[in-house]
This record gives structure tokens, sequence and C-alpha cells, in this order.
């Protein structure tokens, strides 16, 4: 099943918008590096396993 992080679950000051989903090992990858580009955190093993743990399965989208 496809996982998904969502900005909007962590508001901040810049109001971020950004959604990411896919396969769990693609999706903390790009979160992470989003993390540290957008929002100024440092790229770190602490920060991919925090992104992992709050990871949610997609939901379907109905026809």
């Amino acid at each position: 099943m496809r996982k998904v992080v969502d900005c909007r679950d962590h508001p901040s000051e810049m109001n971020c918008t950004l959604t990411i989903a896919g396969e769990a090992d693609e999706v903390v990858r790009a979160a992470a590096e989003h993390m540290a580009s957008v929002h100024g955190h440092e790229d770190t093993a602490e920060l991919r396993e925090q992104i992992r743990t709050e990871l949610k399965d997609e939901r379907p989208v109905s026809a």
C-alpha cells in the first residue's frame, strides 16, 4: 500500500500544503529532502525515522 505524508499535519509559519505519496522509502527520502530545503531542518537519521513513524496509508480515490 502506498504511504503519504502531508505538511498540513504540522502547521508552520509558511503554511506549506505539500503532500507526498508513494512507497514508504520514497516518501521518507522526499519528505526529508523537502524538510531540509524548505523548512530548514537538518536531514538526519532521526528526522527520517520521525517521518517514517508519521506515515499514513494513502486513501483510495473514490470514482
